[in-house]
This record gives structure tokens, sequence and C-alpha cells, in this order.
């Protein structure tokens, strides 16, 4: 969808912000007039009140060069904020986007109000089509322009810079969970990253001969079952000068069936999703280049396929990781933090980073915790756990933080190991930030988010989250590195 911001505009749908209990808008007034008062009239008979969310739609006579005009309710204006002009840009391309019409202007007051609303239509536009082969017309979107319409038309679209780069990086992060196994795996998703050194990024890519000389059993042994060769992709932005980075680490379990310990069939589908961590790195990283993020940020992102043949990891079996610590494998279907073990230790040592922010789908203990709302927040660190929740409002992702502690270190002890994979049913997500732990050093600012429950959702989701999965992480990892670590 082509978005764009001008001072005046014609459209063939014309909408309009109404506030709550307030009569029609300036911008509406000559609509009205031009229509003999039709839309005063549409909002009586509809009983229109400018709540948040209300639509009232109006056709208009052919005398009047909109085909159509959108009364869309905008709540209280006191009670505003980005995310309410992000809804309202979202919502309006939700319900508009099949309407046969191919250009829509929204009038808003203020530039960073417009910039919000334009992002919320771009999320809102995002499909994937890519395996459809027989849709008809009228099952595609008809509706190609948005056009925001603000008296400081430039303010507006310097506004909307970072916004436009990061619903960038959300859409890739939907691109990548969205593919299905056969066309992305470790091999195919490292290309993918590599592909970014397009867009000013610095890639390289190890392969299993390069991991072994590192000692990364943990990782390679989640991979050994597959045909398919793991990969660590290392995706560099140097835009801070002589600063240490940030490093961002992403699990990518491309595919899980579990292992040995496989899972049920009903739905196994959706673990195609279990690399949405690495998609939200992947994207986040996307969307600092793009918006040219004055920060040194390196998304490292371990890619694997968890299969259960002949040769893969048992219950029982006991992995070296790179930090020299052994662990008792006791469930191979906990094996993103396998995975994240080794690449934390390999961030950790050879990058010296500022901070260290994991991003895993990685216990189901999170979504009993806190359904499909927050991703669970654990860090080492009060400074960089603030400085994640106070990305929040910014970027509408949400997280909610859990506690850490030594009492749940006894839950992985292991008889025969420094550890075990697992901590049994209690506190499932707290003891897999424990394991974590203890591949980062005490001195490293570290945070996991636990995104299980965030990185797809069914049911009643907001407009912006057209797609099975949400793409969340870019635009809360973008945020919290331009509030924090650019000055």
């Amino acid at each position: 969808m082509k978005i764009s911001f001008k001072s005046s505009a014609n459209a063939d749908i014309q909408a309009m912000i109404v506030d709550d209990g307030a009569s029609l808008p300036d911008a509406a007034k000559a609509l009205d007039e031009a229509s003999g008062g039709l839309l005063t009239e549409a909002l009586a008979a509809e009983r229109f009140t400018g709540k948040l969310g209300q639509q009232a739609i109006v056709v208009m006579p052919k005398s009047v060069e909109a085909r159509r005009v959108v009364l869309i309710g905008g709540g209280k204006p006191a009670d505003r904020k980005p995310a309410t002009y992000e809804r309202i840009g979202a919502e309006l391309v939700k319900s508009q986007a099949m309407s046969g019409f191919k250009s829509l202007a929204l009038s808003v007051d203020a530039p960073e109000h417009a910039a919000s609303a334009a992002a919320g239509a771009k999320l809102a536009a995002y499909r994937f089509d890519t395996y459809f082969t027989k849709l008809k017309d009228d099952q595609k979107p008809n509706l190609t322009d948005f056009t925001v319409i603000t008296e400081e038309a430039s303010a507006a679209e310097d506004a909307f810079v970072p916004l436009d780069a990061e619903t960038a990086g959300t859409c890739l992060a939907r691109d990548l969970m969205n593919e299905p196994p056969n066309v992305l795996y470790p091999e195919s998703f490292a290309a993918r990253a590599k592909a970014l050194e397009a867009e000013g990024l610095e890639v390289e890519i190890l392969g299993e001969e390069k991991m072994k000389a590192l000692g990364m059993g943990s990782l390679l042994g989640v991979g050994q079952g597959s045909i398919r060769e793991s990969q660590l992709a290392i995706m560099k932005w140097n835009g801070g000068g002589s600063e240490d980075p940030v490093c961002l680490v992403g699990k990518g379990v491309c595919f899980d069936t579990g292992g040995i310990s496989l899972k049920p069939g009903a739905g196994m589908e959706d673990m195609k999703g279990d690399m949405g961590g690495a998609a939200a790195v992947t994207g986040a990283m996307l969307a600092l280049a793009r918006r040219k993020a004055k920060a040194n940020v390196i998304g490292l992102i371990g890619l694997v396929e968890n299969m259960p043949d002949g040769n893969a990891i048992r219950p029982g079996d006991i992995l070296t990781s790179a930090s020299g610590q052994t662990i008792e494998v006791q469930n191979t279907d906990a094996e993103g933090r396998l995975v994240l073990a080794d690449v934390l230790w390999y961030a950790q040592e050879h990058f010296k980073p500022r901070a260290i922010v994991d991003l895993a789908t990685l216990t189901g203990a999170i979504v009993i915790s806190l359904g499909h709302e927050h991703a669970g927040l654990f860090s080492n660190n009060d400074e960089l756990a603030g400085a994640i929740e106070g990305a929040v409002e910014a970027s509408g992702e949400k997280v909610w933080r859990l506690p850490l502690g030594e009492a749940y270190d006894g839950l992985l002890k292991s008889k025969f190991a420094d550890m075990r994979n697992i901590g049994g049913r209690a506190a499932g997500s707290i003891t897999a930030a424990q394991f974590l732990q203890r591949f980062v050093n005490k001195d490293v600012a570290w945070a996991h988010l636990d995104i299980a429950g965030v990185a797809w959702r069914e049911g009643n989701k907001p407009a912006s989250d057209p797609s099975w999965p949400s793409g969340f992480g870019p635009r809360l990892l973008s945020r919290m590195i331009a509030e924090k670590y650019e000055g």
C-alpha cells in the first residue's frame, strides 16, 4: 500500500475523526453541505457518538467527488495516544480494503498523529498470499493508496520515517513466520539474513563445521536429527561509532517436532513458527538499518530443525555447551533453551556487549501465565528491564516482568551433569529463564523475552494484526534501542 502525506487530497473515500460527544469536525462540514446534510443525518440515524472504534459510512451523491465518507470515532481527545491513531488507521484499512475503491484520505491534526495513523494503515494492509493460485478479484484488496491529510505534511513524513522502518521490520518477521517449513529452513533462513547486506548490514553465517570448532554442542545437538544443516547468522549494524554493541539473540527452530519427545499431532503445523524469536531479531535489524539507528547492534540467530530421526538426541543424552557446562537432556522438546545457551555464550564472549536481549517462543507455560497479551520479561538488570518496559507504549508491544531467583535453580539439578534442561511443571517459564541465565556472566546486563503467547494469536485480534503471526518484537526492540542507546 502506498502511504503519503499531503495538506489536501482528493480520494474515493474521505475519512474524518469525530470526537466522543462532538458534532461533525470542520474537515467534514464542507462535504456535509455539498451532500445536502447526509453526514449529519447519518450520525443521527446510526446513533453515532464518536466513541473509539465506531464507524459511520455514508455513500455520497454523484455531485460530490468523494464516493464515500467514513466518520470514525476517536474517543475523547484527552485520552488519545499514538496507539489510538494507529488503531484508527488500521481499522479504516480493515473496513475499507475490500470496498472496491482504490484511494482513502484521512484527515488528522498533528504530524506525529498522522505518522501513527499511517503506521497502523501499513500494518493492517499486510497480507501473505504467496501460495494462493486461484484468488478471484473480489478476494483481493482494492485499496492501494492511503493518504493522511495534515497541515504539516513534511513534518508528518519525517515523523513517519522511524515508524515506517519499524513496520517494515514487523512485516519481515511476519513473512518469515508465514513461510512453510519446506521453504524456510536453517540454510534458507540464513540466506534471507545474508540478503540484508543490501540494507547496509554486515552478515556472517557460521555452518556446522565452524560451530563444532567453537564447541557449540548444545545447539548442534538439537539439529543433529535433521538432514538440514544448522546455522548461526550474525547481523551487524554499525551506527554508534566506537561504542560496545547491544546484542539481540533469537531462537530459530525452523520446525519443531519435539524430537524424540514427539509433540501431539494436532496443531503441530504451527511449529513452523518456533523461529519467532529469530524472525523478531531479523526484523529488528532491518528496522535499525532502515532508520539509520545511531547505535551498534548485533543480531544473532541460532537456526536449527528439531527432527526425530535415528541420529536425534535422546532423553538421557548429555551435551557439552560452548561454555563448557554440561546439560542432561530430559526432554528433547525443551530444545530452544539448548540453542540459546550457545548463542548467548557466543555473543557474550565474542562481542563484549553492553547488553543482551534474547527472544524466544520458549514455553507453553508463559501462555498459561500471561495469555496472548504480554510477553514474559525476565532480567538480571533493573535498568535494562526498565528500558524494555519503557518502550511498550511507543511500540504497542506489551511485556510483563516475572521473577528470577536462586530458589528456582534447585529445580534444574541433574544427577549426572551440571544441569538438566527441564525443571518440571512448576514455574516452567521461570526455570527456562534460570537455565538461560547460567550462560550469561553476572556482570552482563541481560533480558529474556518469552514470546510464545504473542508471536501468533488466534481469535479476537486488533486490526493492525491481520495475519497468523503478529510479528512481535521489531518495534519493541527498535524503540528500546532508540530511547536507551541512541543518546
